[in-house]
């Protein structure tokens, strides 16, 4: 670490434990002034100054759904984890991680991303229905030494965001520690079920301090254990009050589907969720990927539509709830439309794959023939990088699912090969099971497009160069 960094770094720690006392000295009182704090320590690194002007402007309210999630997190989490999340998102992510992506994007011509996601193990306790891990059993895993090579390289190119996926990744939860605790200047994030969660465990996790959750559940025990088995609702739910009791982290990881979308957007499953102790929540669309795949499930373009003006009520601060939510599909206009392929993330499977998605499982590049910066620089992330976005309508982001022409049209030009662990999946046979949902949702996105506001997105979080670059 650089002096110049040690010094931000060691500022912004102490302005933290400053900002903490002012907090439990007056919460009412001295959350504007920790937004200022905020502000201080990011900059304009990752949030435009608008924005902070609302935040501080909601600071004063305390019927502003933020203001209560901002002192649910200071209550609720252990600070020792807010701390460290603060300065590894926020300094060594945000402040530091942000120009130097940016500034590898300019020096070698391709995308570098924000984060990355790894899949540690293969190997999954559960099989739910429509997952394509359910078919991959106990067939891979990355070692210890693969995954920290994959941080270290990121990390000189600017990335300290790693999420890890699976498989179950807390099959792995021991190397999982060691990688947090190995690399301090990182957030690490896991997708889980939950049900390898204990009190020893969590102990570990307040001990790094870098480590935070997304426990998989859909919607009511029925909804949710009709794709992930019987009984699977009630361990997750015990998951969750055990990492409540410990003070750590988390937040739910929602596949809404055609049958369970009316359950997990329910307001008696979110408030549920926040009683809970859950701060956010990923949403995302069933992707019908693997030989298992239902495109029945596939929600319909009216519930489509249905979660993106859902999504808007649950962040608006006056109707809303005190609850982070996202989804990766409806929040395209955010971002840019795909993010994919290193332009903000790209995912690395248990075999050492490296992918352009999680969802897409197609390679050019392995982690053990290939650096990071090749994998990037590789014919497959560059035609996609020349893609992006793949529609001017960001309700429409995905190459697969909205726009599966596309997808084909990069695989088949790149000559890039199927990842898929136990039988190769052809991507005319993958991008089928797309093609009538795509025809169904471009009527209906266009029109909640063309007569909606949208944001002005921040391309240059996402992609620095050619047109992007010059709006």
């Amino acid at each position: 670490m650089s002096l110049k960094k040690k010094a931000v770094v060691s500022a912004a720690s102490a302005a933290l434990d400053m900002i903490f006392k002012y907090f439990d000295k007056d919460p009412e009182a001295n959350l504007v002034k920790i937004v200022e704090g905020a502000e201080k320590i990011i900059g304009d690194s990752i949030f435009p100054k608008e924005n902070f002007a609302k935040l501080k402007a909601g600071a004063a309210d305390p019927n502003n759904i933020y203001t209560q999630l901002a002192k649910g997190i200071l209550n609720d989490i252990d600070r020792g984890i807010v701390k460290h999340m603060l300065l590894s998102l926020g300094v060594e992510a945000g402040y530091f991680g942000t120009k130097e992506v940016r500034a590898n994007r300019e020096k070698y011509d391709c995308n570098i991303p924000w984060q990355i996601l790894i899949d540690p193990t293969s190997a999954c306790n559960l099989k739910c229905k429509g997952c394509w891990a359910a078919e991959y059993g106990h067939h891979q895993s990355l070692s210890l030494e693969e995954m920290q090579s994959v941080i270290s390289q990121a990390k000189d190119l600017g990335t300290h965001f790693y999420m890890f996926t699976g498989g179950e990744p807390l099959i792995r939860k021991n190397d999982i520690i060691r990688l947090c605790e190995d690399n301090p200047d990182c957030a690490f994030m896991a997708y889980t079920n939950g049900t390898l969660i204990d009190d020893a465990f969590c102990e570990e996790v307040k001990r790094v301090g870098n480590l935070a959750f997304a426990l998989s559940i859909e919607g009511t025990e029925e909804s949710n254990d009709f794709r992930r088995g019987e009984g699977a609702y009630k361990r997750t739910i015990e998951a969750m009050q055990t990492l409540k009791k410990h003070k750590c982290l988390f937040g739910i990881s929602v596949c809404y589907t055609r049958k369970n979308v009316e359950y997990v957007t329910s307001e008696e499953f979110i408030d549920k969720m926040i009683a809970l102790g859950v701060k956010y929540a990923w949403y995302f669309n069933y992707m019908p990927v693997g030989h298992t795949a239902d495109k029945e499930l596939i929600p319909t373009p009216a519930q489509r539509k249905m979660m993106y003006f859902w999504l808007r009520k649950m962040r608006n601060s006056a109707t809303g709830k005190p609850i982070m939510v996202i989804d990766f599909q409806d929040d395209g206009e955010y971002v840019g439309g795909c993010i994919a392929a290193g332009r903000n993330y790209f995912h690395v499977n248990s075999a050492g794959d490296i992918e352009p998605c999680v969802f897409i499982h197609y390679s050019d590049a392995n982690i053990r023939t290939h650096t990071v910066l090749q994998a990037l620089q590789n014919p497959l992330f560059t035609e996609y990088r020349k893609g992006q976005p793949f529609n001017d309508n960001h309700l429409r982001p995905c190459p697969m699912l909205e726009n599966p022409e596309k997808l084909r049209e990069i695989v088949k030009k790149t000559g890039a090969k199927s990842t898929n662990l136990i039988m190769e999946e052809d991507v005319d046979t993958l991008c089928g099971r797309c093609d009538e949902f795509a025809y169904e949702w471009q009527p209906v996105a266009d029109e909640i497009w063309n007569t909606t506001k949208h944001p002005i997105t921040h391309t240059q979080y996402y992609r620095d160069h050619g047109k992007a670059k010059r709006q």
